[in-house]
């Protein structure tokens, strides 16, 4: 038998779309739950607004809001309610007031029954394609008896389904939390919920409970309200993208620090920039930018800890060209405020510049502020795992930066990700004839060869150099190393 191709009607926000494959199954009932201030009346609008563009005739019933509330919600994202049949808290109230005199029946009986042939002689009038209820709170309440909501639900649910209309069902959840009558009689539910952060926006996701009939990606799903509507951000599973083999090789532009690299840091993996703060990395992470730019690649370089302004003069002190390739496009530096974005916006921003805008190499900078930006640290190891899979996949070069906790000694880190790199770089201080060096290592490389060196990394008016193996010195990376014998070097040697 051959299988029945099912109709899709588009939610007028991508991101849904893309999680449910395409749009919600028409001609059918869906519940939209989630506490107040999720969003919910944002997204029936832009289903219904959707409806408008593709010239459907549409209804909205509202049983807790007047026109002039709907109206300045749409007005907050530049829309226009034209186009929509509204059916509004006023007219309820009228049909509750011309009722309010009956003493033979229970009240909540009779307003029920009253409220209910309100809305279906509106949909018979109507006969809308697209269709909105909001909310359930207000019907719970009025039929105050569980037998009685779940009998006049099927009996919407009957009436809407034979009329060829796609229904969402609004519930705020206000009153008795988890509503199972309604969740096992429609066919699919849709859930935001929102997350408080001690500091920073709230954070709020998107997940499909259950949807009969339809495949659809499963998860927590960021998104964002903004002027404009709901913007979902899918999660990000590697797998689902295609696969793009490179052999580019991304040097540092300095010949010795390049060598202690095998060569330089190849397509296709991830690198950990790793030590205390000042002690070079974000420089080496300038300087790979800046090296590839030049060199005709695209790059996307996320500062979280530097504003724009003081990351390019950095660059110029050092003789690095950021001015040139931010000019032509080559280079893109996105300055972000770990309290004011979502994980899954930053994803997206980087999967747009790689399949959009052919970014080759991706500067994170740094992981500090990534953290910072994640509800739990749990995620922060599943979230970067399918990143750099992602990026991996399609032949971009990765650098993360790392500040450890501390200066000298035993070393901190927020978050333990040095697993997931396929290099790891670390650089540390250390104490020498009375001053403070840096020092550079490779600790892993799975690309390829690596020099196990010890190099003295030295910062000056001319930009990085790297000088020769510290063969003389034990304990370099404890803070303070001893001296092993042979000539002593001189403090300019050092210097």
């Amino acid at each position: 038998m051959p299988r029945r191709e099912l109709k899709r009607n588009p939610t007028g926000i991508a991101g849904l779309d893309d999680i449910l494959c395409g749009g919600l199954g028409a001609d059918r009932l869906y519940l939209v739950d989630g506490s107040p201030g999720v969003g919910k009346t944002t997204l029936a609008m832009q289903f219904l607004l959707e409806g408008v563009r593709r010239g459907e005739r549409c209804l909205y019933v509202t049983l807790s809001e007047t026109r002039s509330e709907m109206e300045a919600v749409a007005d907050s994202h530049g829309w226009s309610l034209e186009g929509i049949d509204l059916v509004e808290l006023s007219q309820v109230e009228d049909l509750f007031t011309a009722r309010s005199q009956n003493t033979l029946f229970q009240p909540a009986e009779v307003e029920l029954s009253g409220l209910s042939n309100l809305i279906v002689s509106e949909f018979d009038r109507v006969k809308p394609a697209r269709m909105v209820l909001d909310s359930l709170s207000e019907m719970r309440l009025m039929a105050q008896n569980p037998l009685r909501y779940r009998r006049q639900i099927l009996a919407f649910k009957h009436h809407f389904a034979t009329s060829n209309c796609t229904v969402l069902l609004l519930d705020d959840r206000s009153a008795t939390g988890q509503d199972a009558h309604v969740q096992s009689i429609v066919h699919g539910m849709v859930t935001l919920q929102i997350v408080p952060l001690k500091f920073g926006i709230n954070r709020r996701f998107l997940s499909i409970a259950k949807m009969r009939g339809s495949v659809f990606r499963e998860g927590n799903h960021d998104y964002v309200i903004k002027h404009g509507g709901i913007t979902v951000f899918p999660r990000l599973v590697a797998s689902d993208h295609g696969t793009s083999l490179s052999k580019d090789l991304f040097t540092s532009g300095s010949e010795p620090l390049d060598r202690v690299m095998g060569g330089g840091l190849h397509a296709g993996t991830g690198t950990l920039f790793m030590g205390p703060a000042g002690s070079g990395k974000s420089t080496i992470a300038c300087m790979f930018a800046s090296q590839a730019a030049a060199r005709g690649h695209r790059v996307l370089y996320f500062a979280f800890d530097e504003t724009t302004g003081i990351l390019v003069n950095r660059a110029r002190e050092l003789g690095l060209d950021f001015d040139s390739p931010m000019r032509s496009g080559l280079l893109s530096i996105r300055q972000i405020d770990p309290a004011e974005i979502a994980p899954g916006e930053l994803a997206n921003e980087i999967i747009q510049g790689v399949n959009k805008g052919g970014v080759r190499l991706v500067v994170l900078d740094s992981l500090n502020g990534y953290v910072n930006a994640m509800p739990q640290e749990e995620y922060l190891h599943l979230h970067l795992h399918e990143l750099l899979s992602y990026l991996n996949q399609k032949g971009v070069a990765t650098i993360m930066v790392l500040a450890q906790h501390g200066l000298v000694g035993m070393m901190g880190a927020p978050v333990d990700v040095s697993y997931l790199a396929d290099t790891v770089l670390l650089t540390r201080f250390f104490e020498a004839r009375g001053a403070m060096k840096k020092a550079v290592s490779i600790i892993k490389k799975r690309s390829g060869r690596h020099e196990d060196t010890i190099r003295e990394l030295r910062m000056t008016g001319d930009g990085i150099s790297v000088g020769p193996p510290l063969v003389d010195f034990e304990g370099v990376m404890t803070g303070v190393p001893r001296f092993l014998g042979g000539q002593m070097p001189a403090a300019n040697e050092l210097a």
